[in-house]
C-alpha cells in the first residue's frame, strides 16, 4: 500500500485504486501516524493529535481504539492483510509504510530518495531529470488539510522547505543545460514569494543573463540587496556579490549577456561581502537568518 502527504492526504493499493478512508478523525489518525514517520505514537499523543483543543470524548482511550479498529478494516477491505499495517508496540502505534524498495511507502520518502540521488549526479541531465520526477510527486501542499494541526506543521514546513530547494537545485540543472528563457519565466513567481532566498535569486539573475536580460538581473539583485538591508538589516552574501559584478563585466562563462538598462553609463558598485553571509545552501552561519538564504 503507497501513501500520500505531498498534497491532499491518498492511499493507494499496490495496483494503484485508490483507497477510502472514512470519517474526519479516521484520516486525521492516519496523518498523525505518516507524521510520526515510522515511529511509535503513544495513545496519549494521538488523542492529543486527533482532538487538541476539542472537548475530548467520554472515554478518549476507548475512542481512539475506534478509529485505529476503523483504519484497519479501511486498509484491509482494500488490501488483504492491509490490517497488519496498524500495530500496536509496546511505546505506541505504528504504521508500516515499506515499499519494495527504500522510501516507496510514502511519495515523501520517494521524494527524499530521489532528491538525494540527484546531489550525487555529476550530469546536469542526470540530475534535472531526478529532480522533475521528484517535484512530479507534489500534489499540493504537504499534508493539505492538516498542514495547520499541530501534528503536522513541523513536518509540512520541512517539506515546503524541501521542496523550494528541490526548486533551486532544478532550476540550476536546467541552467547548466542551457535553459536560461524558460527557467527565468518560471522563476519570477516563486523569487516574489521567496524574496530574501539567496540561492533561488542566484540562480534566477543566471536565468536572466543568460537569456539576454543584464539588466533585469542586476535589477533583481539591486532589489534584494534592498530587502535584505530594510528588513534584516544585512547585505548580500560574497556569492551573490561576486554574481553580480560577473553580470556587470559580462563574463562569458555565465552565458549570452544582456544589454545594460538604457540610459546605465556605469557599473554599480558591488557591495562588500559579508562575513556572516553566505548565498549556498546549508546550515546558516550563526547571525544571518535562516530567511535571507
Amino acid at each position: 500500500m503507497r501513501f500520500g502527504v505531498l498534497g491532499p492526504l491518498a492511499v493507494r493499493t499496490a495496483d494503484g485504486s485508490p483507497v477510502t478512508v472514512p470519517g474526519p478523525k479516521t484520516r486525521a489518525l492516519l496523518a498523525a501516524l505518516l507524521a510520526h514517520d515510522g515511529r511509535p505514537a503513544s495513545a496519549d499523543r494521538l488523542i492529543d493529535d486527533l482532538w487538541g483543543e476539542e472537548e475530548l470524548p467520554g472515554k478518549p482511550a476507548a475512542a481512539l481504539q475506534t478509529k485505529v479498529w476503523q483504519l484497519r478494516r479501511a486498509f484491509e477491505d482494500a488490501e488483504p492483510g492491509g490490517r497488519e499495517l496498524v500495530t500496536l508496540q509496546e511505546s505506541g502505534y505504528v504504521l508500516r509504510t515499506e515499499g519494495e524498495t527504500e522510501g516507496e511507502g510514502v511519495d515523501a520518502g520517494r521524494f527524499r530518495a530521489l532528491t538525494s540521488q540527484a546531489r550525487t549526479a555529476d550530469d546536469p541531465g542526470v540530475r534535472a531529470g531526478l529532480l522533475s520526477d521528484a517535484l512530479a510527486l507534489w500534489r499540493g501542499r504537504a499534508y493539505e488539510g492538516f498542514e495547520d494541526a499541530p501534528f503536522a506543521r513541523p513536518v509540512a514546513a520541512r517539506l515546503e522547505e524541501d521542496r523550494v530547494t528541490a526548486v533551486e537545485e532544478y532550476a540550476e540543472a536546467r541552467v547548466a543545460l542551457g535553459a536560461y528563457r524558460e527557467v527565468a519565466g518560471e522563476l519570477s513567481t516563486l523569487v516574489t514569494e521567496h524574496p530574501l532566498r539567496e540561492r533561488l535569486r542566484a540562480v534566477h539573475m543566471r536565468a536572466l543573463y543568460g537569456a539576454g536580460r543584464a539588466s533585469d538581473a542586476l535589477a533583481s539583485y539591486r532589489e534584494l540587496r534592498r530587502r535584505l538591508a530594510d528588513e534584516l538589516g544585512l547585505d548580500p552574501g560574497p556569492e551573490l556579490v561576486a554574481l553580480q559584478q560577473a553580470v556587470l563585466e559580462q563574463v562569458p562563462a555565465l552565458g549570452t549577456p544582456g544589454p545594460l538598462s538604457p540610459g546605465r553609463s556605469a557599473p554599480l558598485a558591488a557591495t562588500p561581502p559579508q562575513t556572516a553571509s553566505a548565498a549556498q545552501p546549508g546550515p546558516v552561519p550563526p547571525g544571518r537568518p535562516a530567511a535571507a538564504r
